[in-house]
């Protein structure tokens, strides 16, 4: 076999390819040409040599006499035989080398070679194609090759993955033989080849990070919740523990801090914030503008997922941070609209000042009251209550209580003693210490009285009329026996 198809098979099967698909895919290329010359491949034998670094093409044929000779394609004579074995017998079998460069023309024999190379390389596509289409999703460690234009070619085994500039990091930069760890994207498979797409960028690439850190992760004691990343600069993560004895926060950072700067150290200094995850929107929202103190967080919109983050006008600048990073980083990682606001700023919202003017409607006489001292305050609403029914508004209640109720349409004692334990905890935004201030201002103006549909009866002795119970089995007086029948009423 020509050296150059040889060579070619050589390097398939060192790059990884099963060798019985190298074999198959030559032998199918053989008998083909085989067949186009002499009509039929069923007596071609194909051999390799044992590094597969050479093939060769014979003719299986049997000796006949020459009176016999009829068939050239699968006999030979005993003369012609003996001139490639000498040993040769009429009934044997023996095989005949083909020369292809001499046996077949020239346009079949190039044809056939660029028809094996295609095959290879498809076959190598597909092989790497396979190779990383599993490993997509998944972090990889590659070598810094080269650069074209912006895009970094990196050496990651049987192929090079790119790295395109809108997924590397500004604060990163590389050299030759330079290790990157980075996250796969995703492969494509085209006419051109495999290209598996790298990022550096990715929020993924933080997650990952920290699962390989922070064993309990795996373990499944901690989960990441979600993680909001802008690459190079700040990322905010949400952890999750169902063990009470854990503390997912700490447990992300370290002793020390070594677990979370093992991390910050991988992609190059950049910021995290690791936080609790709380299923009440309110907390949540104040965790995620970590580094900032927020003073309450107003939800305006459960539809649509908006709030009104307030804060003190000194954290104003830190909990929207440089350029709004960090309020867009809390909006991707509660997955909320959130406004951050100072008490002023909030006190003169069109929405405050529209409660404003329905609350001064509400009162009788002309008596004005004015309700807007803390920002939080959202003022009564005439909503057509009953005269005898008690409205938290009227009484000694925290004004930032009285507008989360009246937020959820709650403006009246007895209509928040009507709502189950379910229905509070799905407001959200109703916390511990809010339902303790809440009870305790209930029992200060109302006597809650459970109703009963159990009469008490008096039952007398029927011979001397001593006060006896149904769980008497006789008279403690005169001894009498007694005996309680339950009597069902006639329809």
């Amino acid at each position: 076999m020509p050296s150059d198809l040889g060579d070619a098979i050589k390097r398939i099967v060192e790059s990884g390819i099963s060798e019985d698909l190298v074999i198959s895919t030559v032998e199918d290329f053989l008998k083909a040409a085989y067949k186009r010359k002499f009509g039929s491949d069923s007596n071609a034998v194909i051999s390799f040599n044992e590094d597969l670094s050479s093939v060769e093409l014979s003719s299986r044929k049997i000796i006949v006499d020459e009176d016999n000779y009829y068939n050239t394609l699968t006999e030979i004579s005993l003369e012609e035989a003996k001139e490639f074995n000498e040993e040769a017998e009429i009934g044997d079998v023996i095989l005949i080398p083909i020369d292809i460069n001499k046996t077949f023309d020239r346009i079949s024999v190039q044809s056939a070679k660029q028809k094996a190379h295609q095959s290879f390389r498809d076959i190598q596509k597909d092989s790497i194609y396979s190779e990383f289409k599993s490993k997509e999703g998944c972090l990889i460690n590659g070598y810094y090759n080269r650069q074209i234009r912006n895009d970094i070619f990196v050496n990651i085994g049987s192929t090079e993955g790119i790295l395109p500039a809108r997924y590397q990091s500004p604060r990163e930069s590389y050299s030759q033989d330079d290790k990157i760890k980075c996250y796969v994207e995703r492969v494509e498979k085209n006419d051109k080849g495999v290209r598996v797409i790298l990022s550096r960028t990715s929020a993924e690439l933080v997650r990952q990070l920290f699962e390989l850190e922070v064993p309990e992760i795996g373990q499944g004691q901690i989960e990441i919740v979600n993680v909001a990343r802008e690459a190079g600069y700040r990322s905010k993560v949400s952890v999750k523990t169902n063990n009470q004895d854990i503390d997912p926060v700490g447990a992300c950072v370290g002793l020390k801090g070594n677990r979370i700067q093992t991390v910050i150290k991988e992609i190059e200094g950049e910021k995290i914030d690791v936080v609790n995850y709380d299923p009440n929107p309110v907390n949540y929202i104040i965790n995620a503008l970590t580094p900032a103190q927020v003073i309450d967080v107003i939800i305006t919109d459960r539809l649509t997922y908006r709030a009104i983050a307030i804060v003190d006008e000194s954290q104003l600048s830190l909990a929207i941070g440089k350029g709004g990073l960090n309020v867009k980083l809390a909006k991707k990682l509660c997955d909320w609209n959130i406004d951050v606001k100072t008490p002023s700023e909030f006190q003169d919202m069109e929405f405050v000042n529209e409660a404003k003017e329905r609350a001064e409607t509400f009162f009788i006489d002309g008596e004005q009251e004015q309700y807007y001292e803390e920002p939080e305050v959202a003022a009564s609403i005439n909503t057509g209550i009953d005269e005898d029914e008690i409205q938290f508004s009227d009484i000694e209640l925290d004004k930032n209580i009285v507008a989360k109720l009246q937020f959820h349409d709650i403006y009246t004692i007895e209509e928040f003693v009507n709502l189950t334990n379910s229905e509070i905890e799905a407001f959200g935004d109703i916390t511990e210490e809010d339902l303790k201030a809440i009870n305790t201002i209930i029992l200060k103006y109302v006597d809650i009285v459970e109703e009963t549909d159990d009469e008490e009866f008096e039952y007398k002795c029927p011979n001397c009329g001593h006060t006896i119970t149904v769980d008497m089995s006789e008279c403690p007086e005169c001894g009498t026996g007694l005996a309680f029948e339950t009597v069902e009423e006639e329809e």
